[in-house]
């Protein structure tokens, strides 16, 4: 099982060598990847459920994939996985070059984790379809692959047209792996029949839900042919200021459910400053180890 990291992006502030301590810090401690939320603008008011309380102007967001360029710099070996990109309100050509040079600038180290989003207010003003999301990201997956593992590509689908044309330079990775991060059930078996793997949401626990989640997670790839035990799945557990004995437990509960990725978020925990999460991230180790 590989452990990772979620990047504090709402906590961690605005100063570069801060975001480059802790990317530092968490490679340093052993983890094996770093994840990162993406949102590219924020309305003034939260939506009435808890956890979107934090998508509001009020809380920075960093751009996941300037991010990862800049941390692909900074680090030498941690894995780079955005958790995630919400891709059917990008360009699918341009995410494609993205995403592909940020595997050639680290090597290799990119996870490339895609969901169809929650925001309407952000499609209209990046000028892209909201209700047709859940259809396009199929498309733009297939397109991916083929963009990312051919000298020149021809496609045509509902949404783009390609015609002998390619990306240079191409990925490290053909393709980079894809995993889809989803809330739904559609969304979930969706994941099960087309992705490298699940992020499950990250507010589900072990228990009854996840349960429910990664029989969703099955049937999809059953649908599709595919064994599940085949794909990567991957949890989160709060740290919360939680002692290493509840994480390590939860961490277990996950591993008995078949994740093959755990990533530890000590966002919501009060930490104030940087070293305050790589501290959290330490103790957690610890415990692990």
């Amino acid at each position: 099982m590989q452990i990772g990291v979620s990047f504090p992006t709402t906590e961690i502030g605005n100063n570069p060598e801060h975001i480059r301590r802790f990317a530092e810090g968490a490679e340093a401690l052993g983890y094996d990847y770093l994840t990162c939320i993406d949102h590219v603008i924020q309305g003034r008011n939260a939506v009435a459920d808890d956890w979107r309380a934090y998508y509001t102007i009020d809380n920075a967001f960093h751009e996941t994939l300037v991010l990862f360029g800049f941390l692909a710099a900074a680090t030498q070996k941690i894995g780079l996985t955005s958790a995630i990109l919400i891709l059917p309100q990008r360009p699918t050509v341009l995410v494609a070059k993205q995403l592909a040079e940020i595997d050639i600038l680290s090597g290799g180290r990119l996870r490339a984790g895609v969901g169809i989003g929650w925001n309407a207010l952000e499609f209209g003003a990046l000028d892209q379809t909201f209700n047709n999301r859940a259809r396009r990201i199929e498309e733009q997956i297939a397109l991916l692959r083929k963009l990312w593992s051919e000298h020149l590509v021809t496609f045509e689908g509902e949404w783009h047209h390609i015609d002998d044309a390619g990306l240079n330079p191409l990925p490290v990775q053909q393709p980079i792996p894809i995993w889809i991060g989803a809330f739904e059930a559609p969304a979930i078996r969706r994941a099960g029949r087309i992705s490298d793997g699940l992020l499950v949401n990250p507010r589900v626990k072990p228990g009854p839900d996840a349960d429910a989640v990664l029989g969703h997670f099955r049937a999809g790839a059953e649908e599709a042919g595919r064994e599940v035990t085949t794909l990567g799945l991957e949890a989160t557990v709060f740290t919360q200021g939680r002692g290493g004995n509840a994480i390590r437990e939860e961490l277990e509960q996950w591993r008995e459910r078949g994740a093959s990725h755990v990533t530890l978020r000590t966002m919501t925990a009060g930490l104030t400053d940087v070293e305050g999460h790589l501290d959290a991230l330490e103790e957690a180790r610890r415990a692990l180890d």
